[in-house]
């Protein structure tokens, strides 16, 4: 039987060789099913040429249109036929497959995978049409749920197709994927819809549910919109029938976004010298600089103004040049030149007021700033006047800053200059009832208004103005710290007030006001003790010494120490100079010392005990020094004993020093009891009692350790030999031992020295940094083991080491521990 074609026909016979016969019966007893196609179209793949697997599949698509598997491989060996052809040259051959696809989707068209293959078959021919309408239709073809696949390949294609095409296809897209809106104005604003840019951009900042995939925030989109409002000026279509106002974006984002206040001026401005409105550019900036808060935000505004009025001038400028050049004149011309020069002028002298308005809108109490806003004005008076009420008004006296009451001293300054006295004094007058921060900066009210009168020699009306200033009740009951009253009601206890008064009363008024003032000062219980010392002066002055002295007592009363201290020590020198009775002055050189600290009491008792010496007896002065080494501070003791015993001696001879020190000695630590001891000696030994100095070395040599220090053992060794005899130098070397073996049997004498020799080696080694603090441990433990086995040694028996050595360090360090018998006389050392 001759194969057919499926359809009845007889297939081309030339494209069947004798090994498709088989295949060809197989097709003839099945021929709705794809396997015999299957097998047959393998078959030819492997050995057949490209016309007989063309033929094969040609005849499967044609039997079986519906399978989707025999029209995917067709398309599939298709489209990579003609893959390598350019599809300008060879459009007929793609021309073909484009009617074999579309014969596909008659009956295919709910295939995504098809639809794949055919469009990116099409975007591979330069048929943008075509495939613009063959993805409409597979959109409309799909389902919503396979629209993901095609919209994978529309989007690429609309971009590269860019102009109306793309813009028409990326709306229907942001219809299905709006969070992809970041993309479309990118391309909107590449072709050129601007307002429609601007118009995605609203939608966006609009939704609150919006997230930017490229996570840019609500400020920085809303920035990227009005930089391209700004920068495309003419080209954004504004007003009621697009709904954008760009003047009211911006505003609205000066007023929300503080921080960029400076740069959303500048672009508001920008926006309409762009739009050729200069006026209403300079009104712009002349609200920006007049409202912002920042000096950066004054700065960039500024800046950018003084730039667009020289750009301005500029251009006026060279049209006037070549006016002038073709003889043509222009006086309308030249005078709007002149007149848009002198205002850059009038703006380049603004600044600093601009700049000073700037800094008070950021605080108004700021009085600093106020002062320098007087300055600026210089000579200008009426503007002077004016700044000073301003500030005023302005500045709540709570929250000032800086010194607010120095304000009002330089409001009526002003007028003082300027020869007006009496409206000075109203200022002044209402200053001092203003709540100031502190009741200092209302006391240097009170004093600047006295010293207002003080200048205009109104002397009289200075002391009125400090009575009424300190006035208060008679026994004020008023916390001076208490923040809860009035500064006005607390001013009549401050010390500044009050030292003020005094002295502008001795100044210019009697002894005897000057005294009810001070007097005064104490009732109040606000005196200081430079109160008292020159309260005391003032009547030491007019001769009043006794009542001079009283005062001192009184400032006694009212201070302890340290204070009392200073106030003792003036008082008893006044009243030493004075040559008052000795047991007066015994009562108050007792008084002073009685509760005295040890800090200050050496001082006390030498001008006590100098007292004595000059006008009393010298047994009495010994007793007072002898007091002091007992009342002075630990530091202060050894120098007192000192002078002690130099008093004691020039008084009573050397031998009166004896038991003072021996208590100097029992009293003072070992470092100052040493140089006692030796001190002791030497004067034991000019009075030739050599015995008692020898003991005296003896009870010292308990405090000296042979190696450190040496001197002290030279010292007596020169005595001896100078001195002493054979078995006193013995008994000496003996006890020089002993104490040796003392501090080698000291345990903690013995780790600093282990210690000391370790560091010392590392020190020669060059600091070895592998077992260092090991050798340490290693020294102690050794110095310690010794120490046990010494313990436990016989008496008069030394305990054995290795080497015969305690310690196992030498020969140096064992020498102490060697001692058999402390009764023992070294001879070699007697010979050395």
């Amino acid at each position: 039987m001759a194969p057919t074609n499926g359809s009845g026909r007889q297939p081309d016979l030339h494209l069947v060789t004798e090994d498709d016969f088989l295949y060809e019966q197989d097709i003839v007893r099945d021929p709705w099913s794809t396997k015999p196609w299957l097998a047959y179209i393998g078959a030819k793949l492997q050995h057949g040429t490209v016309q007989e697997q063309a033929f094969v599949m040609e005849r499967a698509c044609l039997l079986l249109p519906r399978s989707y598997k025999l029209w995917k491989m067709y398309l599939r060996f298709r489209t990579k036929h003609v893959a390598k052809l350019n599809a300008a040259i060879f459009a007929a051959e793609y021309r073909k497959v484009n009617i074999l696809f579309e014969r596909a989707l008659i009956l295919l068209n709910k295939m995504p995978r098809i639809w794949e293959m055919y469009l990116k078959f099409l975007m591979q021919q330069p048929l943008v049409t075509a495939t613009r309408r063959a993805f409409d239709r597979a959109l409309r073809a799909l389902p919503i749920t396979q629209h993901n696949r095609i919209w994978a390949l529309y989007v690429p294609f609309a971009n590269s197709a860019g102009g109306d095409t793309a813009v028409k296809v990326w709306r229907r897209y942001m219809q299905v994927h709006p969070e992809d809106a970041e993309d479309f104005v990118e391309l909107l604003v590449q072709v050129g819809y601007y307002t429609e840019a601007v118009h995605k951009y609203i939608e966006i900042l609009n939704n609150p549910r919006f997230r930017s995939k490229n996570g840019k925030g609500h400020y920085e989109l809303w920035s990227e919109m009005v930089d391209l409002m700004v920068e495309h000026a003419t080209e954004v279509q504004t007003g009621y029938e697009t709904g954008i106002d760009v003047e009211r974006i911006i505003r609205s984002g000066i007023e929300r976004f503080a921080d960029q206040r400076g740069k959303l001026w500048c672009g508001l401005a920008t926006y309409w010298i762009r739009k050729g409105s200069f006026e209403r550019a300079r009104d712009v900036y002349e609200e920006g600089i007049t409202t912002v808060m920042t000096v950066r935000d004054f700065t960039l505004v500024f800046d950018s103004y003084a730039e667009f009025e020289e750009s301005i001038i500029g251009a006026l400028m060279e049209l006037a040049s070549t006016r002038a050049e073709k003889g043509v004149v222009d006086e309308a011309a030249d005078f709007d030149l002149d007149i848009r020069m002198m205002r850059f002028e009038q703006l380049m002298d603004r600044r600093p007021f601009l700049l000073n308005d700037v800094l008070l809108r950021q605080n108004p109490n700021n009085v600093n700033e106020w002062e320098k806003r007087v300055a600026l004005w210089g000579d200008n008076k009426q503007e002077v006047v004016k700044t000073y009420a301003d500030a005023i008004a302005a500045v709540q006296p709570k929250k000032a800053v800086g010194a607010f009451h120095q304000l009002w001293a330089n409001y009526a300054k002003f007028y003082e200059a300027g020869g007006d006295i009496r409206t000075a004094r109203i200022i002044m007058e209402k200053a001092v009832k203003v709540p100031f921060k502190s009741v200092n900066e209302l006391a240097d009210m009170w004093i600047e208004w006295a010293e207002m009168e003080l200048r205009n020699d109104n002397f009289e009306d200075a002391v009125r103005i400090m009575a009424k200033a300190v006035q208060a009740p008679k026994r004020s009951t008023v916390d001076y710290f208490d923040e809860t009253l009035s500064p006005q009601q607390r001013v009549h206890k401050s010390w500044k007030l009050w030292s003020f008064y005094v002295d502008l009363v001795e100044s210019v008024s009697s002894l005897d006001e000057t005294k009810k003032v001070y007097e005064r000062i104490f009732e109040l219980r606000i005196a200081t003790p430079q109160t008292v010392v020159n309260y005391a002066n003032l009547l030491e002055e007019h001769k009043y010494y006794e009542e001079s002295f009283k005062i001192y007592e009184r400032g006694l009363d009212l201070f302890s120490y340290p204070v009392a201290f200073e106030l003792w020590n003036l008082y008893l020198t006044k009243a030493v100079d004075r040559k008052l009775g000795i047991e007066r002055l015994r009562d108050l050189f007792e008084q002073a010392v009685e509760d005295c600290p040890p800090k200050f009491a050496k001082i006390l008792y030498l001008m006590y005990g100098n007292l004595e010496e000059e006008r009393g007896l010298a047994r009495h002065a010994m007793r007072i020094y002898e007091r002091a080494t007992r009342a002075v501070s630990d530091e202060d003791r050894a120098e007192m004993f000192n002078f002690y015993i130099t008093k004691s001696a020039s008084n009573f001879g050397l031998p009166s020093t004896r038991n003072i020190y021996e208590r100097a000695i029992e009293m003072l630590p070992d470092d100052e009891a040493r140089d006692m001891c030796l001190k002791f000696a030497d004067m034991e030994k000019r009075l030739g009692e050599i015995d008692r100095a020898r003991a005296i070395y003896g009870h010292a040599s308990q405090f000296c350790d042979p190696r450190t220090n040496p001197a002290f053992w030279a010292k007596w060794e020169g005595f001896e030999v100078a001195h002493g005899n054979e078995d006193t130098y013995k008994e000496m070397l003996r006890v020089k031992r002993s104490v040796q073996a003392q501090y080698n049997t000291d345990v903690n004498f013995i780790a600093s020295q282990a210690l000391a020799r370790a560091q010392a080696r590392r020190a020669v080694e060059g600091g070895q940094e592998g077992g260092e603090g090991e050798e340490v441990d290693g020294e102690v433990a050794d110095a310690m083991a010794a120490l046990e086995r010494q313990a436990r040694a016989p008496i008069g028996f030394v305990a054995a080491t290795e080497g015969g050595v305690v310690g196992g360090t030498g020969a140096k360090s064992a020498a102490p521990a060697a001692v058999e018998n402390p009764d023992a006389i070294d001879i070699d050392d007697m010979d050395e």
